[in-house]
């Protein structure tokens, strides 16, 4: 049996999670809801829980504009974008770090749980950026980085 290498099963699912951010998004714009809402909120017959009004901020930018809903599908397409990449990305250093990964997927966590349809993507993104600090803590490397570095423009 071989060892888990930790940027490979990262990848995978970050790949997922992102693909669930962008599908979220999409549903959040239809079916908006302030997922923290039960936190001092008042529960009415008609209608449901009702956000209380220190939430004002985040019921503006999540229900009444989506915003939130529109920068997650926009980090959702970015990790995509670089968990998928064309040929051209590859030569780039951007796409052989892992730390950056690390810091778009918080970035698409704290995102996506501040909205009901995001949550299972944030779940999913923490275990993505959990399981890339596993593989810089062990001191993994990407082969396509390897193959790629000192490949620039020179054509």
């Amino acid at each position: 049996m071989g060892n888990l290498v930790w940027h490979s099963y990262a990848r995978f699912v970050s790949i997922t999670a992102s693909v669930y951010a962008v599908w979220a998004g999409f549903w959040g714009l239809f079916y908006r809801k302030y997922f923290f809402d039960f936190v001092g909120g008042t529960l009415r017959d008609p209608g449901g829980m009702q956000a209380p009004p220190s939430a004002a901020p985040f019921v503006a930018i999540i229900v009444k504009l989506p915003l939130v809903q529109i920068i997650a599908m926009t980090l959702g397409f970015i990790m995509l974008a670089m968990e998928c990449p064309l040929p051209l990305i590859k030569e780039y250093a951007i796409y052989r770090s892992l730390v950056v990964r690390i810091v778009l997927l918080l970035v698409q966590v704290f995102v996506n749980i501040l909205y009901y349809q995001g949550t299972n993507a944030a779940i999913w993104s923490f275990i993505a950026a959990f399981c890339y600090w596993r593989a810089v803590s062990h001191g993994e490397l990407m082969e396509e980085a390897k193959e790629n570095r000192g490949k620039g423009g020179d054509a």
